[in-house]
């Protein structure tokens, strides 16, 4: 679900790499003298990394941070990771997993990072609010603003929902909140 809101808003402009190796990324000056973080380093991964497409230099990491990075082993890990992107200064944003991820939302934390590499069109526009003041809400796969329906058979006939106007592609639906 990340990964698909991720490449939609890159596109071919970046690369994105996932389940990277951090020793693949970073190196440790003077390996011999230091072969414990060489060790620290080539045991952890990165859930994802962006990186330019014509030249393969690393521009993102971004790691998905689950219920298990509550955990003291967890924090540790991720307190490293963050001290190996810090030293070597490159960018890394963390995102709670979610079961789906809002464009709009997505852009708005790696944008500062891409600056003019994220696709403009693939941002939803902001919602649009209705005369009762509710805002339309978008699709999370498609990015666009799902439309007003009603169910026409069956035990919810006469309910509304808002569904995907790219429907039957797209099934996304969402509840109307009254």
């Amino acid at each position: 679900s990340f990964y698909k809101v991720l490449s939609s808003l890159v596109g071919t402009r970046l690369t994105i790499q996932s389940k990277v190796r951090l020793a693949d990324v970073f190196f440790v000056s003077r390996p011999n003298e230091n072969m414990a973080y060489f060790s620290k380093i080539a045991q952890k991964h990165l859930d994802f990394l962006i990186c330019d497409s014509s030249t393969m230099k690393p521009l993102l990491g971004i790691e998905l941070d689950d219920s298990s990075h509550r955990r003291e082993s967890r924090k540790e890990r991720d307190d490293f990771v963050d001290r190996v992107f810090e030293a070597a200064n490159l960018p890394l944003v963390r995102f709670s997993v979610e079961r789906q991820y809002n464009t709009r939302e997505v852009a708005d934390k790696i944008g500062p990072f891409l600056k003019e590499k994220i696709r403009p069109s693939a941002i939803p526009p902001e919602p649009e609010i209705d005369k009762q003041g509710n805002a339309t809400p978008y699709c999370p796969k498609c990015g666009i603003p799902l439309v007003l329906r009603t169910v026409s058979q069956g035990e919810h006939k006469g309910k509304q929902f808002y569904g995907c106007q790219n429907y039957p592609r797209c099934r996304e639906i969402k509840p109307v909140i009254s």
